[in-house]
């Protein structure tokens, strides 16, 4: 099957702002998955969804007192104090209100590494980039001769209705709800993404724009958009900005009022606990294995326990004489300081160390040490870091999983040959929620060499959409 040329892809790219100043490796082709593995993804795409509702359920219970389990005595409040730390108040009473329960991301994005033993997951992102860029790819390599078109993940031109119906289904009654997309200054970066999205999907008749958020304007109890000059109704506002923000989006309070007294629907919830890292170690915590047993569809519950990292929430605490952390051994005994992790050896530095969550360095890989990858020094001094920020931004420690070594066609600089390029790649599955369903609807791939040990977005690497392949 011929692949598209260097040509038409430069050119496609040229012709579209969205790509302004962005570059990465091109390939004639999109990556190629088994419908083994897409079987895998919708797999992990349920689990997520279960995950999220089922965390909605311990951070509620755990605010409220109540116990957590059926037939036996289980309290947690620390959950709380976790999650909520580090909040302003105000988000924090948000997102307890009963009006918001069990109301999760629609959009849900697990970032997915191929390793020897399958896939791991070491990421659940609720505010993800990337969604317009896929759906673009989607169609460049969809659309060119139709050649990959009936094998691409989530079809062609089928990504931005997915994801608008996924919102509509928030206001059954109206036919053709008003969305206004937010994207701060902070995640300005992706407004053109946005801008893409929503331009196709204006061209179908809907209506949706992406705006800032000096844009919205309160008027009583609405949210309100210029749209072709005359003030409009948002029925729905899709938040791209992480919460950690809030204090600079201008309008972020009358959002947060607005959404209270019912005026307009906000997805993704204002719910800052969804959006920390430390959920992942939630999961593995053995206080509350029983709970997730509980809650947890078992299938759900093997294929988390199968793809997340053990991963564990370093939190400076200080200890009775006969105690000992819940986290990795050092010299083959178990250790009361986190400080001590200083000490292991490369082999035992095999983890990763990054923020949780509400900060800005909580995305974009910037807090992100290797620990087997980097100097002693480095290491101690990121485990120092992440004990003296403990008190306002918590750190999670992940077991690192490495990447398998894969190969994939791909053009030279000057695009005049293609050879196959080795590397390694992580999968970045869109979700979209529809009722109790998680509908895969999208993949982009981020396939880098093979040389990089922390694996995301560059130049040096690969950016492509997926194809099913038998």
């Amino acid at each position: 099957m011929a692949g598209l040329s260097y040509q038409q892809i430069q050119d496609s790219l040229a012709a579209q702002p969205l790509f302004e100043n962005k570059t990465w490796r091109l390939s004639p082709e999109p990556w190629r998955l088994t419908r083994k593995q897409i079987a895998t993804l919708e797999q992990i795409g349920q689990a997520c969804l279960d995950f999220y509702l089922a965390l909605d359920n311990l951070y509620r219970r755990c605010a409220e007192g109540k116990n957590l389990l059926r037939n036996k005595e289980l309290t947690a409040p620390w959950v709380c104090s976790y999650l909520d730390r580090g909040k302003p108040r105000r988000l924090v009473e948000h997102a307890r209100l009963k009006r918001f329960k069990g109301i999760v991301p629609l959009v849900l994005r697990p970032d997915l590494l191929q390793t020897e033993d399958g896939f791991a997951l070491t990421e659940m992102d609720s505010v993800p980039g990337g969604l317009g860029l896929t759906a673009f790819l989607n169609r460049l390599y969809g659309m060119s001769e139709r050649a990959f078109a009936p094998d691409i993940v989530g079809g062609v031109g089928q990504v931005e209705l997915d994801w608008h119906r996924c919102l509509a289904a928030t206001t059954p009654d109206k036919e053709n709800p008003l969305i206004a997309v937010i994207v701060s200054d902070e995640a300005a970066v992706y407004r053109p993404e946005f801008d893409y999205l929503t331009a196709r999907l204006r061209e179908q008749g809907l209506r949706v724009y992406a705006r800032h958020p000096d844009d919205l304007m309160p008027m009583g109890d609405s949210l309100c958009i210029p749209v072709n000059g005359n003030p409009e109704d948002v029925d729905i506002i899709y938040r791209f900005w992480e919460l950690f923000d809030v204090g600079n989006v201008s309008t972020a309070q009358d959002i947060l009022r607005v959404a209270e007294d019912g005026g307009v629907v906000v997805s993704p919830p204002m719910k800052a606990y969804q959006e920390e890292k430390l959920n992942l170690a939630l999961l593995h915590h053995p206080v509350l294995d029983d709970y997730w047993r509980e809650n947890l569809p078992r299938r759900s519950y093997k294929a988390l326990k199968k793809v997340v990292p053990h991963s564990w929430i370093i939190d400076p605490v200080e200890l009775p004489p006969n105690a000992v952390l819940d986290a990795p051994w050092v010299d083959g005994k178990p250790i009361r300081e986190w400080e001590q992790l200083a000490e292991a050896s490369q082999k035992e530095r095999n983890l990763i160390i990054k923020a949780s969550g509400f900060h800005e360095t909580a995305w974009g890989a910037r807090s992100v040490t290797l620990g087997s990858d980097s100097s002693k020094t480095d290491w101690q001094e990121a485990i120092e870091e992440a004990v003296d920020l403990a008190d306002e931004t918590l750190h999670i420690l992940q077991d690192y999983r490495k990447p398998i070594r894969l190969k994939h066609p791909v053009y030279s600089e000057d695009g005049e040959a293609v050879y196959e390029m080795e590397g390694r790649i992580r999968l970045t599955p869109y979700f979209f929620v529809e009722g109790d369903q998680a509908k895969l609807s999208a993949c982009l791939a981020t396939f880098c060499p093979a040389d990089k040990k922390i694996i995301h977005g560059m130049k040096d690497a690969a950016m492509l959409p997926c194809r099913v392949v038998d």
